[in-house]
């Protein structure tokens, strides 16, 4: 297979630096295994997504980080498996706000898993996770993400990971002394002095797993309290995880379970028992040695003692004789200015929602010009314009050669995959403006073409296709992001008022600029026009640059221009100027101000 990257010697480029690691890591691994008489695996990497709810834009990072990765490996020819464990065997926590087709009524389900929990209501997919998994799914390949998804919930039950429950319960008391190092604990030295926690308190699965796991048996000799079972049951008869193993036969495999919320209880072979998972702690680092996962990242909250990440760096080699994977620990994803994203609450904005406002590249580099460490926001609001203007001067850059290495590698990246190009716009026309047309015309597809054929008439757009998906993105941000009140309205009739209260001077302005709309129907033209009005009423070229200029002819622009907005659009604000003449049309231009 052709090498087609060379080993990375810039510094600044994340994804290639992590690409270099992960191979190293890959190579090391492979030398013991061929010592075992193993043979090399592919490179696997990995993400974990659990469909509890919608999958947002932060939970993209724990895909895109290592899809960058992965990519960039591809690239230089290895070969490479990024797996997405659908964590869809996890309990259902609570039922989540703001999302449409569920009420209340969803918190009897508390407790199953979520391939047991019904869809929201009028959903098309058979139950809750299987909703929320198949939007992320289609936002995938769309950003052209090529992965291997897993479902827990079928690993679980068709017995995949049995050897792994089995190995798991017979060395039960290791893990709770692995366990018990991270977890709260009273430091003796203060006691008294009000007896400050010196350890993260345990996490609640594993606080169940600890104190809620009924009887003590006697000791089975691993050292630690026998007490401890690292696995929850699903009950037989409702189905949810209130389950207490009250005892456990290392010999026979029997576990004896009692369900605190129905009162069901049975004795079952784990050996042949299907329907219940290991407890977070002990899951993941079972994972990774099952896997053979590679590099997999996690986020900020994972870092800190006594974090599941931490911890299973501890369990996977010490119970299941693997290797914890190499991975960063990623930042936040915000929301123009919204707090941290969780999935357990509606409303937050997902991958879906971004790829409606803005195409796949454009949100693809929002991931990889930036360290997995460095948070970031994505913007919804009136900042997408300024961000797609930052895109588009990178792909000028980018065609006359002078945008600098690492950012040529974001721009690859965000672009194309090691296995094809993504969909491009051909006429990529500035986002703002075609939101300002998107904003007049209310989409009327005519009026549209007709502004933008405008727009440069010796290289006119002759199909609005020349000019999509780019369009369709701008259009439905006007529509589903800018509130209707802040909508640009055409004025229907001159406001005869205002124009007759004008004094000489604003007189002269429209004048000047009624002259020249013949003349500068494009939108340069328009651009040099109106902003060139004030400068000639105060006697200086229309052409005369800043430095040229008195400071009172900025003063004097900005009123032309609130002067131009409220005989327009009734408002001193709204689309450029040049794009709004344009929209409006010269003969409603005339009529508006007065001609």
């Amino acid at each position: 297979m052709p090498i087609v990257a060379a080993q990375s010697t810039d510094t600044t480029d994340w994804v290639a630096r992590y690409a270099d690691e992960v191979i190293a890591e890959s190579e090391r691994r492979a030398q013991g295994a061929k010592h075992e008489g193993a043979a090399a695996q592919v490179i696997v990497v990995a993400s974990g997504l659990s469909p509890s709810g919608p999958i947002h834009l932060g939970n993209l990072r724990e895909v895109m980080t290592p899809h960058l990765v992965a990519d960039e490996m591809r690239r230089r020819g290895h070969e490479v498996r990024h797996l997405i464990s659908w964590d869809d065997y996890d309990r259902y926590r609570k039922v989540p706000a703001g999302v449409p087709g569920v009420d209340e009524s969803w918190a009897e389900h508390i407790g199953k898993p979520l391939t047991s929990v019904p869809a929201p209501a009028g959903s098309a997919y058979p139950n809750w996770a299987e909703h929320f998994k198949a939007a992320m799914t289609a936002a995938l390949d769309e950003l052209g993400v090529e992965y291997d998804g897993i479902s827990q919930t079928e690993q679980y039950t068709s017995g995949v990971y049995r050897e792994q429950v089995l190995h798991a319960m017979k060395h039960r008391g290791d893990i709770d002394a692995i366990l018990d190092q991270y977890r709260t604990k009273k430091d003796p030295a203060k006691a008294g002095k009000g007896g400050k926690q010196s350890q993260k308190p345990v996490d609640e699965a594993e606080l169940e797993a600890a104190e809620g796991s009924g009887a003590a048996s006697e000791d089975d000799g691993s050292g630690g309290s026998s007490g401890y079972f690292p696995y929850k049951p699903y009950c037989g008869q409702c189905e949810k995880d209130l389950t207490t193993v009250v005892s456990y036969d290392d010999a026979t495999t029997e576990l004896v379970y009692t369900c605190t919320a129905c009162g069901f209880g049975e004795t079952v072979r784990l050996s042949e028992f299907n329907r219940g998972k290991l407890v977070w702690k002990v899951d993941w680092p079972m994972r990774w040695a099952y896997e053979g996962v590679v590099f997999e990242p996690s986020g900020v909250d994972h870092s800190s003692p006594g974090s599941s990440f931490v911890v299973g760096g501890q369990i996977v080699r010490q119970i299941f004789g693997g290797v914890q994977p190499i991975g960063p620990m990623y930042a936040f994803v915000g929301i123009s200015g919204m707090a941290k994203m969780s999935s357990s609450k509606g409303g937050v904005p997902t991958p879906g929602d971004a790829l409606k406002i803005m195409e796949a590249p454009l949100l693809r580099w929002l991931y990889a010009r930036r360290r997995p460490n460095q948070s970031f926001k994505i913007a919804f609001d009136q900042e997408i314009q300024r961000l797609y203007d930052e895109w588009d001067k990178l792909e000028s850059k980018v065609a006359d050669g002078s945008v600098l290495p690492a950012d040529a590698a974001a721009h690859s990246r965000a672009v194309r995959t090691a296995a094809r190009e993504l969909p491009k716009t051909p006429r990529p026309l500035p986002y703002r403006t075609l939101a300002s047309v998107a904003d007049v015309t209310a989409g009327a597809e005519d009026q549209t073409l007709r502004i933008l054929r405008d727009l440069d008439p010796s290289d006119p757009i002759t199909s609005l296709d020349e000019t999509r998906p780019r369009l369709d993105r701008a259009e439905n941000w006007i529509t589903t992001q800018v509130p209707a009140d802040a909508r640009t309205i055409v004025r229907a009739e001159p406001d005869a008022e205002l124009l007759s209260s004008l004094d000489d001077a604003g007189r002269e302005s429209l004048r000047l600029l009624l002259e020249g709309l013949d003349s500068h129907w494009s939108l340069d033209g328009l651009t040099h026009l109106v902003y060139g009005v004030p400068k000639v009423q105060a006697g200086f070229p229309a052409d005369a640059t800043a430095k040229e200029l008195p400071a009172e002819i900025k003063v004097a622009q900005r009123s032309f221009f609130a002067l131009l907005y409220r005989l327009l659009v009734t408002r001193e604000t709204g689309p450029r100027l040049p794009t709004l003449l344009l929209a409006v049309g010269a003969d409603r231009v005339r009529k508006l101000l007065g001609a």
